[in-house]
């Protein structure tokens, strides 16, 4: 059999995972504070007697895009979008620190401080924010949060763990769409890091250009099942030939 159709796989293998990327970002082009994946392959020669002409495709070290989301202004309390390249700490669903430029909070049945999915968020001492009984709570540039009780001036209560991730400490996309530290588990609190108050972060998804990548994937996919099909031709070609001798 060719091996034309062991290196045609790894590149529709390659097109096919690139088109899966893409959608989900498609899918999360309205999803506030969403970092659009990116997807990576190199070329790798293969080695061997014969194979100088082979070349298999295989995934590179892939990220996020970094670039930030357009501003919606909502003058909501407790919306915040970080500035910068600042992330807000949630505690996962796993129990584990994990970041977000999510900024759309709430106050649960409970008291504390979640984002609209439920997730903790966590104060810069790695705890829970705990908003007083019938207190209006308040949000600070620096991430402060206040709380004002029956028209009293506003009390600090905490401020909210905002991280910074540096390409000593970098931060990657985990399965349940938050950001995590693979090096050392969390990220140390930025003091500098600071917040847009009454405002959420868009999606920084290109519609457009992820719409073009899908179709272009879908073209390399195809041409990559033709070469598959070329190849099983050949070989019946072939077995045929031999047949007829």
């Amino acid at each position: 059999m060719d091996r034309l159709i062991y290196t045609s796989m790894t590149g529709a293998s390659a097109a096919a995972q690139r088109q899966s990327v893409l959608a989900n970002n498609l899918a999360n082009a309205s999803t506030n504070g969403f970092r659009a994946e990116l997807s990576m392959f190199r070329a790798v020669p293969l080695e061997g007697d014969g194979s100088s002409t082979r070349v298999f495709t295989v995934e590179a070290t892939a990220g996020h895009l970094e670039q930030p989301g357009s501003a919606q202004r909502t003058d909501r309390p407790l919306d915040a979008m970080a500035q910068g390249n600042a992330y807000f700490a949630v505690q996962g669903l796993d129990g584990t620190e994990a970041y977000t430029r999510n900024g759309a909070f709430e106050v649960n049945s409970e008291g504390s401080l979640v984002t609209a999915n439920g997730l903790t968020v966590l104060g810069d001492g790695g705890g829970p924010i705990v908003v007083p009984e019938n207190a209006q709570p308040l949000l600070g540039s620096d991430g402060t949060v206040s709380v004002q009780i029956d028209g009293q001036l506003p009390i600090s209560i905490g401020r909210l763990k905002l991280v910074t991730p540096t390409p000593e400490n970098p931060i990657e996309r985990s399965a349940d769409g938050l950001f995590r530290a693979p090096l050392q588990g969390q990220l140390d609190t930025d003091a500098t890091a600071r917040v847009q108050t009454g405002a959420l972060e868009g999606s920084n998804v290109n519609p457009i250009a992820a719409m073009v990548g899908m179709i272009q994937a879908a073209r390399q996919f195809e041409s990559q099942m033709r070469l598959v099909q070329t190849a099983e031709a050949n070989d019946k070609a072939a077995s045929q030939l031999l047949a007829s001798r």
